[in-house]
């Protein structure tokens, strides 16, 4: 029947040599990961959150040991039933795959999920919604930790300007702890970011060493913002700096030069959505405290 899903392949891998490893060890590069469109995610609290999520796995991997455990068993009977391979291996295959002495013994491969720039600007009227917009980020564990950070504040969407690091790098995608899962993932060239201005129905604040603004004297309220934070070692572009609305910074009492990108993100991101994150919400939305 059109549409029907059918059942993973059932394997079992012992030898590194395999073509199946070798596939699977390739997405440690980003030019197979940009070619066959997925990644890998490592743990089985990150695997069973991006299935609960709804995310598509290609492939499961786990260590025979881990046969009898409950919870694996179910979460694999259910990948299974939906299309995904369940590949039970040695604990040295999976060594291999992720590229580490003591990995985790259950390992996802999952399609990537990127969405068109001007959707996310076009519905993000939502009152107190953020879009963090990140210029050139190089470093995986900051942007990981930005998404991260993200999702914590109920942040809708990230958006890469420009060359930046690969979200679905083994790297990044661990230091997201798992909220690579939750939150949308954009591209965008910073000679477009004036199309994606016009259809944002919001404000822009950038933080930049000549901001004239304290980012604490904005009145963020009820409207949509987007965040756009600078290079790690070189800030905001100018032709990124006059798209803002605000050019703010964050005032500093001590002899260090600058914050860490993702703790300068953290600090502005929990400003903005300040009146936003009341103890009322979060009950109301489930959330979890720090």
């Amino acid at each position: 029947m059109s549409g029907q899903t059918h059942a993973g392949r059932v394997k079992e891998i012992t030898a590194t040599s395999n073509p199946i490893v070798k596939e699977i060890k390739g997405l440690a590069l980003k030019k197979n990961r940009d070619a066959e469109g997925l990644f890998i995610a490592e743990g089985l609290q990150l695997v069973t959150f991006a299935l609960e999520s709804g995310w598509r796995a290609r492939s499961l991997i786990y260590a025979k040991r881990m046969a009898g455990h409950e919870h694996l068993m179910q979460v694999a009977a259910k990948a299974r039933a939906a299309g995904t391979d369940i590949l039970e291996v040695s604990e040295k295959v999976l060594g291999v795959i992720a590229r580490r002495d003591n990995p985790q013994m259950v390992i996802g491969v999952f399609e990537q999920q990127w969405h068109d720039p001007l959707t996310i600007a076009k519905s993000a009227g939502k009152p107190g919604n953020v879009i963090v917009a990140l210029d050139r980020v190089r470093d995986p564990g900051n942007l990981g930790t930005i998404i991260r950070t993200a999702d914590a504040v109920g942040a809708s969407a990230v958006l890469l300007v420009g060359e930046c690091t690969d979200p679905y790098s083994m790297e990044a995608v661990r230091a997201t702890m798992g909220s690579v899962f939750n939150v949308a993932l954009s591209r965008i060239d910073a000679i477009d970011f004036d199309e994606f201005k016009a259809a944002f129905p919001g404000r822009i604040a950038g933080t930049h060493l000549g901001g004239s603004v304290d980012y604490r004297s904005i009145a963020y309220g009820s409207d949509p913002w987007c965040l756009l934070m600078g290079n790690e070692q070189q800030g905001l572009p100018s032709i990124l700096a006059e798209a803002c609305d605000s050019l703010v910074h964050i005032p500093m009492a001590g002899r260090a030069e600058s914050l860490n990108l993702a703790i300068a993100t953290g600090v502005m991101l929990f400003e903005m959505r300040r009146d936003h994150l009341t103890m009322g919400e979060i009950a109301s939305d489930g959330g979890k405290q720090a």
